[in-house]
């Protein structure tokens, strides 16, 4: 399964404290060599603050070695540095308690007059909002994302978008939210990011480009974590030339996550989003292929249901081994044998329940339990005889409103969104929260 791994590739564009989860996931999986999976992971502890992760990894690694007098020193002088840093940003952490600031947060026209308000409540001079970036920097670089999010929170309603630490907040933010798994706020600082970044305050093709590639991988997380993450994935795809174009440019393999949410989203076997996927992997299928764009292929292009069914075994084993996607297994395989069905569907009428079921590497009674659960939920129009053990088709097609359903139900969704957004700005207590 190391072929298809996509760790390292991944990891290229994720902070180092993002990374650390994907290698606790790998070390569990014996793709590779458990003490080169080790290894990794302490180099990459060493370059953080979090020195005790670190010894602990040291002694799975060498059980029989003392512990390197580099380390204990290091660990000495970060906890220093810690408690130096609570001390000296007592004044900000006494803000951050206080009952009205929330309120004040929403009352305040802009930045400027939220720190008049806290020069005269609180003794806050200007000059202190680099500190508070700063402090929240050893705060995340320790694992301490809690309290780094709550200063980020606060440096972000401080300073304009042109601060030199803005765009560095909005990233720590999201990651904060993300290793907390706080996925809705998570999500909102996504939608922040994308709003800034598609802006384009860089004037530079190549940053702008780069600053798209993170937000693809950073939002892999959210994607499969959101509860409605897969239609938020397909609603940044989905005739979005520019990030389009950065799948095509820098990152092929989101293409893997793309196809899995076009398979897993009950909006998108209907609608463009197959067919746009579609045509991306056999564009790219020369840079980067795996199981589950090769399903598609077969599926969708070759319509070569052998090779479709061949293809859904070697999914099982790629779900199960990838961080992002072992969560939706089950989902992926139902939705994928539901795709084999009905493509298979609109080629016949009359089909043999024992065909079928080759085709869906099932069972015959398996075979035919599900497809019965599908009809009686309603998900299939057809009928069943199960004394010739054949299954026939029905002709009815999509009606006009259910189309118009699937196309606008995303939307009540992406308002709610917005309005929690907007409700949290404008003060509501029910629902604002000071990370």
């Amino acid at each position: 399964m190391a072929q298809y791994d996509l760790t390292s590739k991944i990891s290229q564009n994720l902070d180092r404290h993002l990374v650390a989860p994907l290698l606790e996931f790998i070390a569990g999986q014996n793709i590779y060599n458990q003490q080169e999976v080790l290894q990794s992971k302490l180099d990459l502890l060493v370059e953080t603050k979090m020195v005790d992760y670190a010894i602990d990894v040291f002694k799975k690694l060498h059980p029989e070695k003392e512990i390197p007098p580099k380390f204990m020193e290091k660990r000495t002088k970060v906890v220093e540095e810690y408690k130096s840093v609570q001390e000296s940003s007592k004044p900000i952490t006494a803000i951050l308690e206080s009952a009205e600031l929330a309120e004040q947060i929403s009352n305040s026209r802009d930045y400027r007059q939220l720190v008049e308000y806290l020069a005269k409540a609180h003794n806050f001079k200007p000059e202190m909002i680099d500190s508070i970036y700063d402090y929240a920097k050893l705060y995340y670089e320790c694992g301490d994302y809690s309290t780094a999010s709550q200063y980020l929170n606060l440096h972000n309603e401080l300073v304009p978008s042109s601060d030199k630490n803005y765009l560095s907040g909005l990233w720590g933010k999201l990651a904060c939210n993300i290793l907390l798994h706080q996925w809705e706020y998570g999500l909102e600082d996504f939608e922040k990011l994308k709003t800034f970044i598609d802006e384009d305050p860089f004037r530079n093709a190549l940053q702008t480009l780069q600053q798209r590639t993170w937000l693809l991988h950073w939002g892999l997380y959210l994607y499969f974590n959101h509860t409605k993450g897969w239609d938020f994935l397909l609603d940044l795809l989905s005739n979005n030339a520019k990030y389009l174009n950065v799948i095509q440019t820098t990152c092929p393999h989101i293409l893997r996550y793309w196809a899995t949410a076009v398979i897993i989203s009950k909006h998108s076997r209907h609608s463009s989003a197959m067919k746009e996927l579609v045509a991306v992997i056999q564009q790219e299928t020369y840079t980067y292929k795996d199981p589950i764009t090769e399903f598609i292929k077969c599926l969708h292009v070759n319509f070569d249901f052998d090779g479709a069914q061949q293809k859904l075994k070697e999914c099982e084993r790629v779900l199960s081994n990838d961080f992002f996607l072992i969560s939706c297994y089950n989902d992926f395989i139902d939705h994928a044998r539901l795709m084999i069905f009905e493509t298979f569907c609109r080629i016949h009428q009359c089909i043999s329940i024992g065909m079928l079921a080759e085709k869906l590497d099932m069972t015959t009674d398996e075979a035919e339990r599900w497809i019965v659960n599908l009809i009686r939920n309603a998900r299939l129009d057809a009928k069943l005889d199960s004394k010739l053990g054949h299954v026939v088709m029905g002709t009815s097609k999509i009606s006009p409103y259910q189309q118009i359903i699937g196309k606008t139900e995303f939307l009540n969704m992406r308002s709610q969104v917005l309005a929690n957004s907007v409700a949290r700005k404008l003060g509501d207590k029910s629902s604002y929260q000071i990370f």
